[in-house]
């Protein structure tokens, strides 16, 4: 390379740093006055409830200061100020008033402020707005958890609590562990952790399409790999498709191979659009057992594989399945968003079995 080239490519990466400085400070610049906004809006919040309270009528007195406080602020400060989003301050107070979340779940922002009762607040008024309407506080918490461990854009939360995320996990698991997702949020500390069941992929749009093949079913997934990163959760990162490996002078190949940091091991994918049979499990056994004894580091730990299938017999997994399995999984994958009602339905009457098992 010459040296006027070199010239040039050292002057395009110091101007992309300086850039990237700036960036970045634009974007905490953001992030802080989008938090200042929202502890500024319970404030308000507590001023509208506690004027309210001096009224004798307070229905009548309270739609009156609604409306006088309304034109005022708009006077002063222009557009949001409606009584209807005042009305949303005042909700957002009388919510968060009496909310607490565990602040050892957020120790990056320990130096942020905290209104009377204690309360941090960590994300945007769009993501408090989404929040408010959740009305399971256990709920509640672990979407907030999620959103700020994850860094959620509003759409990422709107779309993980649309396809029932927080059901999905507590189904999947023990009421103890239901109980900690409201506390921490989804904590993967073994295999099972990182599993789901169903796999929620209507972003695919293969509902579209009346039949498709595997290998579209993995091409869809490649173009949309962001996404499929967030349905499959916390600590994963793409390693690569069709991977190949060679065995007793035959060649297979695994559909999807991803690492996942948290447990510090490989995790694989087979992927089968109808329903799984007792041979996919064998095969899946063989691509692990391979990984465990050919790829993996000795400080790592044992390979996870997970069969994507569209339908499956729990009773023929198993069965085929050792009694002390810990590193083979099948899960269902959905190509729409699932009923939220019906999950919600079907998560009450586990706690209730499980619950009504514990008394006796």
């Amino acid at each position: 390379m010459k040296n006027n080239e070199i010239h040039e490519a050292n002057q395009s990466d110091f101007l992309k740093n300086v850039s990237d400085v700036l960036l970045q400070a634009q974007k905490n610049a953001k992030t802080a006055v989008n938090l200042s906004m929202v502890y500024a809006y319970y404030e308000i919040g507590r001023m509208i409830v506690e004027e309210e309270q001096h009224g004798e009528n307070r229905a009548a007195y309270g739609k009156k200061l609604l409306k006088e406080l309304s034109t005022y602020l708009t006077g002063m400060f222009g557009k949001g100020y409606s009584a209807e989003n005042l009305k949303l301050m005042r909700r957002f107070y009388s919510i968060y008033s009496h909310d607490q979340i565990g602040e050892t779940v957020f120790t990056q922002f320990e130096n942020l402020p905290a209104v009377s009762t204690g309360r941090k607040f960590y994300l945007s008024w769009s993501h408090y707005l989404k929040l408010m309407r959740i009305d399971n506080i256990d709920e509640r918490h672990f979407y907030e958890i999620e959103c700020v461990k994850n860094d959620w854009s509003l759409s990422e939360l709107k779309r993980q609590y649309n396809s029932a995320l927080y059901e999905r996990l507590a189904l999947s698991t023990d009421k103890d562990k239901v109980y900690r997702l409201a506390l921490e949020g989804q904590k993967v500390e073994t295999p099972k952790d990182a599993v789901k069941d169903p796999y929620v992929l209507e972003f695919l749009g293969l509902k579209e399409l009346p039949e498709y093949s595997e290998s579209e079913l993995e091409s869809r997934i490649i173009d949309h790999l962001q996404q499929f990163l967030l349905e499959l959760g916390t600590g994963f990162a793409f390693i690569g498709r069709q991977v190949r490996f060679t065995f007793d002078e035959e060649h297979f190949m695994v559909d999807l191979v991803f690492y996942n940091r948290l447990l510090r091991c490989f995790v694989l994918f087979d992927l089968k659009i109808g329903e799984l049979k007792h041979q996919d499990i064998g095969q899946m056994q063989m691509y692990v057992n391979y990984y465990d004894r050919k790829v993996k580091l000795p400080d790592e730990n044992k390979t996870i594989g997970i069969v994507l299938c569209r339908d499956k017999n729990n009773a023929v997994v198993e069965m085929t399945l050792p009694e002390d399995n810990s590193q083979i999984f099948a899960s269902k994958y959905e190509t729409v968003l699932p009923k939220k009602e019906d999950l919600k339905k079907l998560l009450e009457e586990q706690i209730a079995v499980e619950n009504g098992g514990a008394e006796e």
